[in-house]
């Protein structure tokens, strides 16, 4: 049967058994009957896309089902750790609220109602919308970044036709690249080697968490504790206990906005300082300085420890300073990172210059331990750098939807009217777009405002490639690859899902677009790109004879990497450092109640792009252990103040509006700071997202950094109020009982103190 079964011969042979001719035909792995079954598994290499970092993942499929994700030992940018992010993969597969056809609005824009229509139909429309836009300009493509053979085709087919390409990321790092490219003249993210420093300083940056790259650099976090002759050091400089700074040997709490001030502060006494600046790069302070050592001295600590921070004595404060400046000289090699809320203020650029300049001073640039440069990609043509539209960008291109500038807008993989604040008025603005097309597989708030939404494929169903940003020092591409069949397919050609290369590719052909790319299918764009890799690169890639066995070879590590291939280009000097500091403005309420809003990515939801996953809305948050709501950490102290517990609902209004949410007090964050995680709140996208929780990005002002153009979401005050309701704060242990300190300093429950 197992040879027969399908074939003419099979239906003769069993016709005489009584078997149904039905049961004959072949059937596809996920219909088939659970008899069936045998057990075998396979394990398939691919790149993860639930999160920006493209972490290299083998997938478990048995009978045509992905069962299970593991890191893939082979890659080099994760070496087999993984995130729970890409666990949930799984369920970003078979989500029941994925849209398994192409729909077209029927009712009025927003309000849900939908019809199913062809492939045929729905590409028509679309290419006929374009060719009837006289002004291609009015027509903007909206993306989350892309990089490497995705990236080139959006890139060609915006540029052919002449619409904008405008790429969304809701947490932008548009600061953080500009200060990387004026400290060390790269326009790629350098690696950051942290598992050979012996002492890490990070100025706001959750990289055990969120930020950047967190599984490559909680992998190097574990190398540095471990360490070689000695343990590594760890110092997280925040303005909110995170799960770094939990990690942390020493947590430095400084006011939100003055990372920047004590970066320099510490730099000021490594320069003046004659025994550490032995210690330090000569070449590297004449270029910070300007050649003038008295340049930093509005910066010594006991001028600037006061504004640093509140919760200590100004007085602690410079002694904290000068015993961190000498560790950060003497325990090299050291390493300063920075990012996060330090570069989410309205002083975001100058704060992460002068974080990053410290690695200029102990001379690290290209060292073990140090920042690593990031050599130029192996592949020519492809972008590298995924470009990425500031909130400035977004902020013209609202005024353009509002005037009438634009007549179509295409959204994939962006959910701009989550993520952008109300104050801009985006969503408002979208009434005024004659046409919006989504390209996106489940219904999120962009989605639901659309007018024809065409299906693209689940990662784990679709072809493409990556290149690593940040790459780990040398050159890397990572490869992606359908390991199950599309979960729609049995809807037949006209129906189901498809890849949004190849829905770019015959939308190009109907508009006789020229894209200049091999290749009819985007497979064919990713298999045909990659014979430039041919014959180069480590072990096993440089050794194949032919180009067939070389893409096996491909598919099989789930990408290609050459462990040679690493910066060597010079780095110029840095520019001077200020010689004033910079003052963080923030928007909102003052007086009596009111406290700064730290916004943070929680590890499960990130910027709200998991909400629809059940298994990353139940994985808990690592300090709280909350879930599937949205809680404000408030310190212990002020909650007792303001008669606020745990599960009372609180409202926080800022200058442009309010949202509520469960009370968490919290032992371990400031007085000054009230801390909301990023990640629910959304108008629609399915059962386990839409109607939870409240959006806090929706209620921040619209400020800028300085000079860098991107959103200062962590310039904004917040005013805390009780609602007089209640509600248990779901969390993995039972609600916290007050504690308090007993003579012994031990932490004891305050009823047990009293008796």
């Amino acid at each position: 049967m197992g040879v027969l079964g399908g074939s003419a011969a099979g239906a003769v042979l069993f016709q005489a058994c009584g078997v149904p001719e039905e049961e004959l035909l072949v059937e596809a792995p996920l219909q088939m009957p659970e008899d069936l079954v045998s057990g075998v598994d396979n394990w398939y290499a691919t790149v993860c896309r639930q999160c920006p970092t493209g972490e290299g993942v083998v997938v478990r499929v048995i009978e045509g089902r992905a069962k299970k994700v593991e890191g893939n030992v082979d890659y080099p940018v994760n070496m087999g750790k993984h995130s729970a992010r890409c666990e949930a993969g799984l369920q970003s597969l078979y989500d029941p609220d994925r849209i398994s056809a192409p729909l077209l609005r029927t009712g009025e824009r927003g309000a849900g109602q939908w019809e199913e229509v062809s492939w045929t139909d729905a590409i028509t429309r679309l290419a006929h919308q374009l060719s009837e836009t006289a002004d291609p300009e009015q027509v903007v493509m909206v993306t989350e970044p892309l990089s490497a053979h995705l990236g080139m085709v959006a890139e060609r087919f915006a540029s052919k036709y002449g619409a904008r390409h405008v790429p969304y990321e809701p947490l932008e790092r548009t600061t953080l690249r500009a200060s990387i490219e004026q400290v060390f003249g790269q326009e790629r993210m350098p690696d950051f080697d942290i598992e050979n420093a012996s002492y890490l300083l990070s100025f706001g940056a959750d990289f055990l968490n969120t930020w950047v790259s967190p599984v490559r650099y909680a992998r190097g976090f574990g190398q540095l504790r471990q360490g070689g002759m000695e343990r590594g050091t760890f110092v997280q400089v925040d303005s909110r206990l995170s799960m770094s700074a939990a990690n942390a040997d020493e947590w430095i709490h400084v006011n939100p906005g003055r990372e920047g001030l004590l970066a320099l502060s510490i730099a000021q006494v490594i320069v003046s300082d004659p025994a550490l600046r032995r210690l330090a790069d000569e070449a590297g302070i004449r270029a910070l300085t300007d050649g003038d050592d008295s340049r930093l001295g509005a910066f010594a600590p006991d001028l600037v420890a006061g504004a640093i921070s509140g919760a200590v004595s100004a007085e602690r404060m410079a002694e904290t300073i000068r015993r961190t400046a000498s560790d950060f000289v003497h325990h090299q090699p050291s390493l300063a990172i920075g990012g996060g809320p330090a570069g989410a203020h309205t002083n975001g650029l100058f704060t992460l210059n002068a974080v990053y300049s410290l690695n200029r001073i102990v001379g690290n640039v290209g060292k073990p331990g140090g920042v690593i440069p990031n050599p130029p990609p192996p592949l020519e043509g492809v972008p590298s750098r995924p470009a990425v539209a500031s909130f400035e960008d977004w902020r013209n291109l609202a005024g353009d939807m509002r005037g009438g500038r634009v007549r179509a807008l295409l959204v994939r993989g962006a959910d701009p009217m989550y993520g952008l604040p109300e104050a801009l008025g985006f969503r408002a603005a979208s009434y005024d777009v004659p046409f919006i097309f989504s390209f996106s597989s489940r219904m999120d708030d962009t989605t639901a405002m659309a007018d024809l939404v065409l299906p693209s494929h689940a990662p784990l169903e679709d072809w493409g490639s990556d290149v690593p940003d940040p790459g780990p020092g040398h050159q890397v591409v990572g490869y992606q690859q359908p390991v199950v069949r599309p979960f729609f397919e049995q809807r037949g050609v006209h129906l189901g899902t498809k890849g949004f290369g190849d829905i770019l590719l015959s939308l190009a052909h109907l508009l006789e677009l020229d894209l200049e790319i091999p290749g009819a299918t985007f497979m064919d764009v990713v298999k045909e790109g990659s014979r430039q890799l041919m014959g180069r690169g480590s072990a096993p890639f440089s050794t194949y004879s032919s180009f067939p066995a070389f893409w096996n070879g491909l598919l099989r590590h789930g990408g290609w990497w050459d462990t040679g291939a690493k910066h060597d280009g010079p780095i110029p000097p840095p520019p001077p450092l200020p010689a004033e500091a910079e003052i963080p403005q923030f928007s909102g309420p003052e007086g009596e109640g009111t406290f700064y809003l730290a916004p943070f990515a929680s590890a499960s939801l990130t910027d709200g792009r998991g909400a629809h996953l059940p298994w990353l809305q139940a994985t808990p948050d690592p300090l709280s252990t909350a879930t599937w709501r949205t809680w404000a950490e408030i310190n212990l102290k002020k909650a007792r103040e303001m008669d606020i517990e745990e599960g009372d609902v609180v409202r926080l209004e800022t200058a442009h509006g309010s949202i509520e949410a469960l009370a968490y007090p919290h032992p371990g964050i400031s007085p000054e700071v009230v801390a909301v995680p990023i990640g629910q709140g959304h108008r629609a996208g399915g059962r386990y997202a839409e109607g939870r929780g409240a959006n806090v990005l929706s209620v921040l002002s619209p400020s800028l950094t300085d000079a860098a153009g991107s959103l200062a979401w962590a310039a904004n005050r917040v005013k805390v109020t009780k609602t007089g309701r209640w509600e248990r704060l779901p969390k993995m242990e039972n609600s916290k009982p007050d504690l308090a300190v007993d003579e012994h300093r031990l932490i004891i429950p305050l009823a047990q103190r009293d008796r």
